[in-house]
């Protein structure tokens, strides 16, 4: 016996994952767990593993201190919004100066901070990216005892329309 997390013994062949469908994008995968899910499959013995993981990291742009301090800017109004107007409920009056007052307290801070925290980098990462993990293909794997009953599902899976 087999003893999962959460304590229960379950035979050995239950704890067994089966490939039953591999794409090529999650977003597919995803769609074939939801039309399982549609069909009352017991989605709760469904995995989706995505194998050959990569991590890409797309180049936005250059980053200077400029830059880093318009970008602190924009998160530090933000937040001073959130601030401002959480403030701003307890006022008994003014609450829009409060709200003006916190969005152009974090904008300042947010463009010092930004500013400096890529002034300290000292040319070592003047970049902007964005990194992600993408993977070759994405498996739909069930329990072993629901193999057969996940693929005569997926075989009716409707053909994805074609967003072209």
């Amino acid at each position: 016996m087999v003893t999962p997390l959460g304590g229960t013994d379950l035979p050995v062949e239950q704890t067994r994952r089966v490939t039953v469908a591999t794409y090529g994008d999650y977003a597919s995968a995803q769609r074939a767990v939801d039309f399982l899910s549609d069909n009352q499959f017991p989605v709760d013995r469904t995995a989706i593993i995505g194998t050959d993981l990569r991590l890409v990291e797309t180049v936005l742009g250059r980053l200077t201190v400029g830059r880093a301090a318009l970008q602190g800017t924009a998160v530090g109004a933000w937040f001073g919004l959130f601030i401002g107007l959480l403030f701003g409920i307890f006022a008994v009056s003014g609450w829009l100066a409060v709200v003006i007052a916190g969005v152009l307290i974090g904008a300042l801070f947010g463009a010092i901070f930004g500013a400096l925290a890529q002034a300290f980098t000292r040319g070592q990462r003047d970049f902007s990216s964005r990194r992600s993990l993408v993977a070759a293909h994405y498996d739909v794997t069930v329990d072993g005892e629901y193999a057969e009953q996940a693929s005569r599902l997926l075989a009716t899976l409707p053909a994805e329309p074609n967003r072209g």
